[in-house]
C-alpha cells in the first residue's frame, strides 16, 4: 500500500528531529547544555544580519515579545551582546558574541558528523541521491528562517 502525504511529511519531520535531537544532544555534552533549537535559529538569524528584536521577530516569523524573550535568554548565557550603532549612537545593535560564534562552529561540526553517521548507515551513494531528491524537491537554497508563519508552525513559542 502506497503511502500517503501525511506519511511523507511525517518521515521527513522524522529525519529533521532525529538530526535536531542528535545536534542538542552533542551539544549538551560539549558543555552547551543551555542551548535549544530556537535559540540556534536565533543565533543564525543575528548572524545574518537581524541586529534588531524587531528584525529578530520578523526572520523567525515570531512576535516582538516572543523574540525579546530570546534575546534575553541568549544575552543572560553570553550568546549575543549589543554594541552602539556607529550610524546612529542612540541604537543599539544585537550581535553575535564569540561564545556564541563557538557555539555556531561547534554546532556545524556536530551536523557534519551526524550527517557521516548517516552515511555510514545507508552509504555515501544512496546519501547522495536523498540530498539531491531532496533539493530536487525542495530547491537548493537552505529553508530561510523568515518564511511567513514556518517558525510559528514548525518550532512553537521562540522563549
Amino acid at each position: 500500500m502506497p503511502r500517503s502525504g501525511a506519511d511523507l511529511a511525517l518521515l521527513m519531520l522524522g529525519g529533521f528531529r532525529s538530526l535536531v535531537d542528535g545536534a542538542t544532544a552533542e551539544l549538551a555534552a560539549r558543555g552547551y547544555e543551555d542551548i535549544r533549537p530556537v535559540h540556534d535559529f536565533a543565533l543564525r538569524a543575528v548572524a545574518a544580519g537581524a541586529d534588531s528584536t524587531s528584525e529578530l521577530g520578523r526572520q523567525l516569523s515570531v512576535t516582538k515579545q516572543a523574540a525579546a524573550r530570546t534575546v534575553s535568554t541568549l544575552e543572560e548565557r553570553g550568546y549575543v551582546g549589543r554594541a552602539v550603532d556607529p550610524a546612529d549612537a542612540r541604537r543599539m545593535r544585537l550581535q553575535v558574541t564569540d561564545r556564541g560564534l563557538a557555539l555556531l562552529r561547534d554546532g556545524e561540526a556536530i551536523f557534519d558528523e551526524l550527517r557521516d553517521q548517516w552515511k555510514q548507515r545507508i552509504g555515501a551513494a544512496k546519501l547522495a541521491e536523498l540530498e539531491s531528491l531532496l533539493t530536487e524537491l525542495v530547491g537548493a537554497q537552505p529553508v530561510r528562517l523568515d518564511t511567513p508563519g514556518w517558525f510559528a508552525r514548525g518550532q512553537g513559542s521562540a522563549g
